[in-house]
Protein backbone atom coordinates (compact mmCIF):
# COMPACT_ATOMS: atom_id res chain seq x y z
CA UNK A 1 0.00 0.00 0.00
CA UNK A 2 1.17 3.36 -0.41
CA UNK A 3 2.92 5.68 1.75
CA UNK A 4 4.16 9.21 1.93
CA UNK A 5 6.36 11.36 3.94
CA UNK A 6 7.82 9.45 7.57
CA UNK A 7 6.55 6.66 7.18
CA UNK A 8 7.93 6.25 3.23
CA UNK A 9 11.11 7.16 4.05
CA UNK A 10 11.03 4.87 7.07
CA UNK A 11 9.95 2.03 4.82
CA UNK A 12 12.62 2.62 2.57
CA UNK A 13 15.20 2.57 5.11
CA UNK A 14 13.96 -0.61 6.45
CA UNK A 15 13.68 -2.21 3.36
CA UNK A 16 17.17 -1.30 3.00
CA UNK A 17 19.02 -2.40 5.63
CA UNK A 18 18.25 0.90 8.51
CA UNK A 19 16.16 -0.35 11.08
CA UNK A 20 14.05 1.49 14.03
CA UNK A 21 14.80 3.48 15.05
CA UNK A 22 17.45 4.90 13.18
CA UNK A 23 14.67 4.83 10.20
CA UNK A 24 13.10 7.54 12.05
CA UNK A 25 16.30 9.55 12.58
CA UNK A 26 16.60 12.89 10.96
CA UNK A 27 20.09 11.84 9.68
CA UNK A 28 18.34 8.89 7.77
CA UNK A 29 14.80 10.58 7.44
CA UNK A 30 14.30 14.21 5.73
CA UNK A 31 10.29 13.56 6.98
CA UNK A 32 11.17 13.36 10.57
CA UNK A 33 9.70 16.20 11.94
CA UNK A 34 6.54 15.21 9.46
CA UNK A 35 3.07 14.39 10.76
CA UNK A 36 2.82 11.22 10.49
CA UNK A 37 3.30 9.43 13.87
CA UNK A 38 1.20 12.29 15.01
CA UNK A 39 -1.75 11.13 12.65
CA UNK A 40 -1.47 7.72 13.73
CA UNK A 41 -1.11 7.88 17.95
CA UNK A 42 -4.31 8.19 18.67
CA UNK A 43 -4.37 3.90 20.50
CA UNK A 44 -1.82 4.92 22.61
CA UNK A 45 -3.89 6.84 24.49
CA UNK A 46 -6.79 5.27 23.98
CA UNK A 47 -5.55 1.82 25.37
CA UNK A 48 -3.65 3.86 28.44
CA UNK A 49 -6.46 5.87 30.17
CA UNK A 50 -5.59 8.32 32.93
CA UNK A 51 -1.93 6.83 32.16
CA UNK A 52 0.21 9.39 29.99
CA UNK A 53 3.61 8.47 30.93
CA UNK A 54 2.81 4.19 29.59
CA UNK A 55 1.10 5.93 26.34
CA UNK A 56 4.92 8.16 26.12
CA UNK A 57 6.22 4.49 26.47
CA UNK A 58 4.36 3.03 24.10
CA UNK A 59 5.09 5.70 21.42
CA UNK A 60 8.78 5.97 21.96
CA UNK A 61 8.85 2.20 20.77
CA UNK A 62 6.83 2.94 17.54
CA UNK A 63 6.85 6.58 17.36
CA UNK A 64 10.49 6.35 16.40
CA UNK A 65 10.33 3.69 13.38
CA UNK A 66 9.31 6.76 11.65
CA UNK A 67 9.75 10.08 13.25
CA UNK A 68 12.82 12.21 15.77
CA UNK A 69 12.13 15.54 17.75
CA UNK A 70 9.44 17.14 17.06
CA UNK A 71 7.92 14.52 14.60
CA UNK A 72 7.80 12.48 18.22
CA UNK A 73 6.70 14.70 20.08
CA UNK A 74 3.36 15.70 18.20
CA UNK A 75 2.57 11.81 18.35
CA UNK A 76 3.67 11.81 22.58
CA UNK A 77 1.27 14.85 22.67
CA UNK A 78 -1.77 13.69 21.05
CA UNK A 79 -1.35 10.62 22.50
CA UNK A 80 -1.23 12.65 25.96
CA UNK A 81 -4.06 14.12 25.57
CA UNK A 82 -6.14 11.32 24.64
CA UNK A 83 -4.83 9.66 27.81
CA UNK A 84 -6.00 12.62 29.86
CA UNK A 85 -9.48 13.40 28.29
CA UNK A 86 -10.62 9.97 30.07
CA UNK A 87 -9.75 11.98 33.33
CA UNK A 88 -11.39 15.26 32.53
CA UNK A 89 -13.60 17.83 30.81
CA UNK A 90 -11.62 20.76 30.95
CA UNK A 91 -9.99 21.34 27.89
CA UNK A 92 -7.76 23.99 28.87
CA UNK A 93 -6.82 21.36 32.05
CA UNK A 94 -6.11 18.34 28.98
CA UNK A 95 -3.76 20.19 26.93
CA UNK A 96 -1.93 22.14 29.57
CA UNK A 97 -1.14 18.81 31.13
CA UNK A 98 -0.34 17.05 27.70
CA UNK A 99 2.25 19.33 27.25
CA UNK A 100 3.95 18.22 30.33
CA UNK A 101 4.96 15.47 28.60
CA UNK A 102 7.22 17.20 25.97
CA UNK A 103 10.53 18.73 26.95
CA UNK A 104 10.06 22.64 27.60
CA UNK A 105 13.46 23.62 25.50
CA UNK A 106 11.90 21.71 22.42
CA UNK A 107 10.76 23.73 19.58
CA UNK A 108 7.55 21.76 19.81
CA UNK A 109 6.86 22.63 23.67
CA UNK A 110 6.93 26.23 22.52
CA UNK A 111 4.87 26.30 20.04
CA UNK A 112 1.79 24.43 21.86
CA UNK A 113 2.64 26.93 24.85
CA UNK A 114 2.98 30.19 22.57
CA UNK A 115 -0.99 28.84 21.44
CA UNK A 116 -2.04 28.47 24.93
CA UNK A 117 -0.81 31.77 25.68
CA UNK A 118 -1.97 33.21 22.66
CA UNK A 119 -5.56 31.96 23.85
CA UNK A 120 -5.52 34.20 27.07
CA UNK A 121 -4.59 36.76 25.18
CA UNK A 122 -7.15 36.28 22.67
CA UNK A 123 -9.71 34.42 24.61
CA UNK A 124 -12.58 35.00 21.59
CA UNK A 125 -11.01 35.08 18.58
CA UNK A 126 -9.10 32.38 17.31
CA UNK A 127 -8.07 33.76 13.91
CA UNK A 128 -5.75 36.16 15.75
CA UNK A 129 -4.24 33.24 16.99
CA UNK A 130 -3.73 31.69 13.95
CA UNK A 131 -2.21 34.90 12.59
CA UNK A 132 -0.05 34.39 15.25
CA UNK A 133 1.34 31.05 14.36
CA UNK A 134 1.48 31.77 10.75
CA UNK A 135 3.98 34.78 12.01
CA UNK A 136 5.85 32.58 14.03
CA UNK A 137 5.60 29.17 13.28
CA UNK A 138 4.41 28.52 9.50
CA UNK A 139 7.87 28.28 8.01
CA UNK A 140 9.19 24.66 7.63
CA UNK A 141 12.53 24.12 7.53
CA UNK A 142 13.20 20.20 7.25
CA UNK A 143 10.43 18.77 5.01
CA UNK A 144 11.54 19.25 1.73
CA UNK A 145 7.78 19.75 -0.28
CA UNK A 146 7.16 22.31 2.26
CA UNK A 147 10.53 24.40 1.86
CA UNK A 148 9.81 27.78 1.01
CA UNK A 149 6.08 26.88 -0.15
CA UNK A 150 2.92 27.40 1.52
CA UNK A 151 2.57 23.51 1.87
CA UNK A 152 3.82 22.59 5.95
CA UNK A 153 3.00 19.05 7.03
CA UNK A 154 5.68 20.05 9.95
CA UNK A 155 4.47 18.37 13.48
CA UNK A 156 4.01 21.25 15.77
CA UNK A 157 2.54 23.31 13.71
CA UNK A 158 -0.65 21.23 12.80
CA UNK A 159 -0.57 20.57 16.74
CA UNK A 160 -0.83 23.84 16.93
CA UNK A 161 -4.28 23.90 14.83
CA UNK A 162 -5.60 20.95 16.71
CA UNK A 163 -5.19 22.60 20.04
CA UNK A 164 -6.46 25.52 18.27
CA UNK A 165 -9.92 23.56 17.65
CA UNK A 166 -9.99 22.15 21.29
CA UNK A 167 -9.81 25.20 23.05
CA UNK A 168 -11.86 27.63 21.04
CA UNK A 169 -13.93 25.16 20.39
CA UNK A 170 -15.14 25.30 23.55
CA UNK A 171 -16.45 21.72 24.05
CA UNK A 172 -18.95 22.18 20.50
CA UNK A 173 -18.26 19.34 18.51
CA UNK A 174 -18.75 20.89 15.31
CA UNK A 175 -16.80 23.97 16.41
CA UNK A 176 -13.98 22.11 16.70
CA UNK A 177 -13.81 20.59 13.78
CA UNK A 178 -14.67 23.57 11.77
CA UNK A 179 -11.77 25.88 13.85
CA UNK A 180 -9.02 22.86 12.84
CA UNK A 181 -10.25 21.93 9.79
CA UNK A 182 -9.94 25.97 8.54
CA UNK A 183 -6.79 26.40 10.18
CA UNK A 184 -5.40 24.58 7.07
CA UNK A 185 -2.51 22.62 6.06
CA UNK A 186 -3.41 19.01 7.02
CA UNK A 187 -6.91 19.77 7.33
CA UNK A 188 -8.12 16.17 7.24
CA UNK A 189 -5.68 15.24 10.21
CA UNK A 190 -6.29 17.87 12.40
CA UNK A 191 -9.89 18.24 12.88
CA UNK A 192 -9.74 14.23 13.09
CA UNK A 193 -7.53 14.61 16.42
CA UNK A 194 -9.12 17.24 17.89
CA UNK A 195 -12.35 15.23 17.32
CA UNK A 196 -11.14 11.97 18.95
CA UNK A 197 -9.68 13.71 21.89
CA UNK A 198 -13.28 15.69 22.38
CA UNK A 199 -15.17 12.73 21.78
CA UNK A 200 -13.26 11.10 24.79
CA UNK A 201 -14.08 13.78 26.80
CA UNK A 202 -18.13 13.67 26.07
CA UNK A 203 -18.45 10.44 25.11
CA UNK A 204 -19.97 8.50 21.90
CA UNK A 205 -23.58 9.10 22.70
CA UNK A 206 -22.77 13.05 23.13
CA UNK A 207 -21.14 12.84 19.60
CA UNK A 208 -23.70 14.64 17.10
CA UNK A 209 -25.68 12.55 15.05
CA UNK A 210 -24.56 14.51 12.18
CA UNK A 211 -20.84 13.14 12.49
CA UNK A 212 -22.05 9.39 12.99
CA UNK A 213 -23.81 9.05 9.84
CA UNK A 214 -23.15 6.36 7.81
CA UNK A 215 -20.63 5.24 10.60
CA UNK A 216 -22.62 1.94 11.31
CA UNK A 217 -23.09 0.31 8.30
CA UNK A 218 -19.84 1.01 7.64
CA UNK A 219 -18.13 -0.42 11.33
CA UNK A 220 -18.07 -4.47 9.56
CA UNK A 221 -16.37 -3.70 5.85
CA UNK A 222 -12.41 -4.41 6.34
CA UNK A 223 -10.38 -1.74 6.18
CA UNK A 224 -8.21 -1.68 2.73
CA UNK A 225 -5.59 -4.23 2.62
CA UNK A 226 -6.36 -5.95 5.90
CA UNK A 227 -9.09 -8.29 7.13
CA UNK A 228 -9.99 -5.67 10.54
CA UNK A 229 -12.74 -3.86 10.34
CA UNK A 230 -14.33 -1.22 12.94
CA UNK A 231 -15.61 -3.59 15.08
CA UNK A 232 -11.97 -5.44 15.39
CA UNK A 233 -10.73 -2.61 16.02
CA UNK A 234 -12.94 -1.34 19.28
CA UNK A 235 -12.51 -5.32 20.33
CA UNK A 236 -8.76 -4.85 19.76
CA UNK A 237 -8.97 -1.83 21.58
CA UNK A 238 -10.48 -2.77 24.33
CA UNK A 239 -8.56 -4.97 24.93
CA UNK A 240 -5.46 -3.56 25.28
CA UNK A 241 -6.48 -0.97 27.01
CA UNK A 242 -7.80 -3.87 30.00
CA UNK A 243 -4.28 -5.41 29.76
CA UNK A 244 -2.46 -2.25 29.72
CA UNK A 245 -4.51 -1.12 32.72
CA UNK A 246 -3.81 -4.28 34.73
CA UNK A 247 -0.01 -4.16 33.59
CA UNK A 248 0.14 -0.89 35.05
CA UNK A 249 -1.55 -1.41 38.69
CA UNK A 250 -4.69 -1.40 37.92
CA UNK A 251 -7.86 -3.79 39.17
CA UNK A 252 -10.28 -5.29 36.13
CA UNK A 253 -13.28 -6.71 38.10
CA UNK A 254 -15.95 -7.56 35.35
CA UNK A 255 -17.55 -4.12 34.57
CA UNK A 256 -15.79 -2.44 37.51
CA UNK A 257 -12.09 -1.56 36.76
CA UNK A 258 -9.73 0.38 38.98
CA UNK A 259 -7.20 2.59 37.08
CA UNK A 260 -3.55 4.10 38.94
CA UNK A 261 -3.48 7.18 37.48
CA UNK A 262 -0.18 8.95 36.56
CA UNK A 263 0.99 12.44 36.39
CA UNK A 264 2.66 13.11 33.21
CA UNK A 265 6.33 13.47 32.69
CA UNK A 266 8.56 14.72 29.90
CA UNK A 267 9.69 12.25 27.85
CA UNK A 268 13.74 12.41 26.57
CA UNK A 269 14.90 15.87 25.07
CA UNK A 270 15.86 15.35 21.28
CA UNK A 271 15.69 17.66 18.94
CA UNK A 272 16.40 17.28 15.08
CA UNK A 273 17.86 19.35 12.51
CA UNK A 274 20.16 21.32 15.03
CA UNK A 275 21.57 24.06 13.58
CA UNK A 276 20.30 23.60 9.76
CA UNK A 277 18.64 25.84 8.11
CA UNK A 278 17.09 26.42 4.12
CA UNK A 279 18.60 29.40 2.80
CA UNK A 280 17.96 28.78 -0.90
CA UNK A 281 16.05 26.44 -3.49
CA UNK A 282 17.62 25.97 -6.76
CA UNK A 283 15.43 24.29 -9.82
CA UNK A 284 17.41 21.54 -11.95
CA UNK A 285 14.21 19.68 -13.37
CA UNK A 286 16.19 17.07 -15.36
CA UNK A 287 14.74 13.71 -16.77
CA UNK A 288 16.55 10.68 -17.31
CA UNK A 289 19.55 11.69 -16.15
CA UNK A 290 22.81 9.56 -15.98
CA UNK A 291 24.82 11.86 -14.15
CA UNK A 292 24.59 15.21 -12.84
CA UNK A 293 26.33 17.89 -10.83
CA UNK A 294 25.66 21.19 -8.94
CA UNK A 295 27.82 23.31 -6.92
CA UNK A 296 26.55 25.36 -3.10
CA UNK A 297 27.87 27.04 -0.51
CA UNK A 298 26.47 25.85 2.47
CA UNK A 299 26.48 23.16 5.25
CA UNK A 300 23.95 20.71 3.44
CA UNK A 301 21.50 20.41 0.56
CA UNK A 302 18.77 18.02 -0.33
CA UNK A 303 18.09 16.88 -3.99
CA UNK A 304 14.20 15.87 -4.93
CA UNK A 305 13.76 13.60 -7.80
CA UNK A 306 12.15 10.51 -8.57
CA UNK A 307 12.64 7.27 -10.96
CA UNK A 308 9.75 5.93 -13.05
CA UNK A 309 8.94 3.96 -16.05
CA UNK A 310 8.58 5.25 -19.87
CA UNK A 311 5.94 2.63 -20.48
CA UNK A 312 3.56 1.84 -17.46
CA UNK A 313 3.88 -1.88 -18.65
CA UNK A 314 7.16 -2.42 -18.16
CA UNK A 315 7.90 -4.37 -15.02
CA UNK A 316 9.87 -2.29 -12.03
CA UNK A 317 13.10 -1.69 -12.17
CA UNK A 318 16.19 -0.38 -9.32
CA UNK A 319 18.41 2.02 -10.76
CA UNK A 320 21.78 2.10 -8.50
CA UNK A 321 23.78 5.55 -8.31
CA UNK A 322 26.38 6.88 -6.09
CA UNK A 323 26.71 10.19 -4.43
CA UNK A 324 29.73 11.90 -4.30
CA UNK A 325 30.48 15.28 -2.79
CA UNK A 326 33.44 17.27 -3.03
CA UNK A 327 34.95 14.09 -4.34
CA UNK A 328 34.58 12.05 -2.42
CA UNK A 329 31.77 9.06 -2.53
CA UNK A 330 29.38 9.21 0.46
CA UNK A 331 26.87 6.58 -0.95
CA UNK A 332 25.52 4.32 -3.10
CA UNK A 333 21.50 4.41 -3.02
CA UNK A 334 18.71 2.33 -4.78
CA UNK A 335 15.91 4.24 -6.13
CA UNK A 336 12.96 1.82 -7.57
CA UNK A 337 10.37 2.69 -9.62
CA UNK A 338 7.96 1.21 -7.70
CA UNK A 339 5.78 3.79 -5.69
CA UNK A 340 5.40 1.42 -3.02
CA UNK A 341 9.71 1.00 -2.35
CA UNK A 342 10.45 4.57 -3.67
CA UNK A 343 13.07 6.58 -1.94
CA UNK A 344 11.14 9.61 -1.19
CA UNK A 345 14.07 12.01 -2.14
CA UNK A 346 16.90 11.12 -4.80
CA UNK A 347 19.87 12.04 -1.96
CA UNK A 348 20.71 14.89 0.94
CA UNK A 349 23.12 15.72 3.21
CA UNK A 350 23.81 17.94 6.34
CA UNK A 351 26.52 19.19 8.59
CA UNK A 352 29.05 19.29 5.86
CA UNK A 353 31.63 21.96 6.84
CA UNK A 354 30.18 25.61 5.75
CA UNK A 355 31.55 26.77 2.70
CA UNK A 356 31.21 25.86 -1.09
CA UNK A 357 30.90 22.29 -2.49
CA UNK A 358 30.44 20.44 -5.64
CA UNK A 359 27.55 17.32 -5.66
CA UNK A 360 28.26 14.50 -8.35
CA UNK A 361 25.38 12.23 -8.69
CA UNK A 362 26.64 8.90 -11.31
CA UNK A 363 24.00 6.34 -12.24
CA UNK A 364 25.42 3.16 -12.39
CA UNK A 365 23.04 1.31 -14.56
CA UNK A 366 21.10 3.72 -16.66
CA UNK A 367 18.37 1.81 -18.48
CA UNK A 368 16.78 3.70 -21.44
CA UNK A 369 13.05 2.04 -20.67
CA UNK A 370 13.39 4.01 -17.25
CA UNK A 371 13.57 7.45 -15.87
CA UNK A 372 15.55 8.72 -13.28
CA UNK A 373 14.36 12.53 -12.91
CA UNK A 374 16.05 15.58 -10.84
CA UNK A 375 13.69 18.22 -9.59
CA UNK A 376 15.41 20.54 -7.23
CA UNK A 377 17.80 20.83 -4.78
CA UNK A 378 17.46 22.78 -1.45
CA UNK A 379 20.48 24.47 0.38
CA UNK A 380 21.14 24.62 4.41
CA UNK A 381 23.26 26.37 6.12
CA UNK A 382 24.08 27.21 10.10
CA UNK A 383 21.71 30.44 9.97
CA UNK A 384 18.12 31.45 8.65
CA UNK A 385 17.63 33.63 6.42
CA UNK A 386 15.18 36.40 7.04
CA UNK A 387 12.12 34.99 6.39
CA UNK A 388 12.97 32.16 8.01
CA UNK A 389 14.22 34.18 11.35
CA UNK A 390 10.72 33.81 13.52
CA UNK A 391 10.88 30.43 13.26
Amino acid sequence: YKLWHANQAARYNILNGIKAPASGHWKHNPHSEDIDYQIESDYAGLMSPAMPNTASEISDKIGHIMNYGDGWYGGVFIGAMYSLAFTSGDMNFIVSEALKTIPKQSTFYQCIQDVITWHRKYPNDWHANWFELQKKWSSDIACADGIFRPFNIDAKLNSAYVVLGLLYGKGDFTKTLEISTRAGQDADCNPSSAGGVLGTVIGYDKIPAYWKMGLKEAEDIDFKYTTISLNKVYEIGLKHAIQNIEKNGGKVNGESISIVSQTPKAVKLEQGFPGIYPVNSVNIYKDAIKDLSFEFEGTGFILAGNADKKNENDKEYIFEAELWIDGKKVETAKIPTDFTTRRHELFWSYELPKGKHKVDIKVLNPDDRYRLNAGNYIVFSDKPVASLQGN
